[in-house]
């Protein structure tokens, strides 16, 4: 199976990397091409994994991709039809709004405490960076250890490890129960 990881290019986000790091002949795209150029991609490929920044209506483009339609997305309602019959990870905050409005399928998150802003903002204040980055970097290296695994089984792995770092890490916590699945 052909995957496509599409993670614009932004500093913010790297923890995200190690979930696709092992995944062998990948094609990743950070940003330096359209809209359409990225559409044939999505064409090409049977797994599409999706990750960064991101809300309700899709994800950030980051100002990394030239996006025609100046929404400032690269992954938005466009992109539905070709996304349908794929296998999906979606990972960016509120994914599970564009995923639930669309209809779509795979293994997706909810709004994702990556910073302490969003942490303070989602009812957290005074959490500490050290949480935040416990909580990114361990739910990346779990999802990357299964990666090229069944999303089923992937998920299952997440799932029971991550739950691992809830009991003391209210960010690990939070993130858990925002995690889905639909097949």
């Amino acid at each position: 199976m052909k995957t496509l990881i599409i993670h614009p290019d932004d500093p913010s986000t790297d923890f995200l990397k190690p979930i696709y790091e092992h995944i062998t002949n990948a094609t990743i795209v950070t940003g330096g091409i359209s809209k359409k150029e990225v559409n044939q991609l999505i064409e090409q490929h049977d797994c599409i994994y999706m990750m960064g920044h991101g809300s309700p209506s899709g994800l950030f483009s980051c100002a990394k991709f030239k996006t025609l339609d100046y929404s400032g997305f690269i992954i938005n309602d466009k992109n539905v039809e070709l996304l349908r019959n794929k296998e999906c990870i979606f990972i960016w905050c509120n994914a599970d709004q564009f995923v639930n409005k669309h209809d779509l399928k795979g293994l997706y998150s909810g709004m994702f405490i990556s910073e302490i802003s969003e942490a303070t903002y989602c009812g957290l204040p005074g959490t500490e960076q050290d949480q935040v980055d416990a909580s990114n970097n361990y739910f990346a290296q779990l999802l990357g250890e299964v990666i090229n695994e069944p999303l089923q089984d992937a998920y299952d792995h997440v799932m029971t490890n991550y739950e691992l770092l809830v009991e003391d890490n209210p960010v690990a916590l939070y993130n858990y129960n925002r995690l889905y699945l639909k097949d």
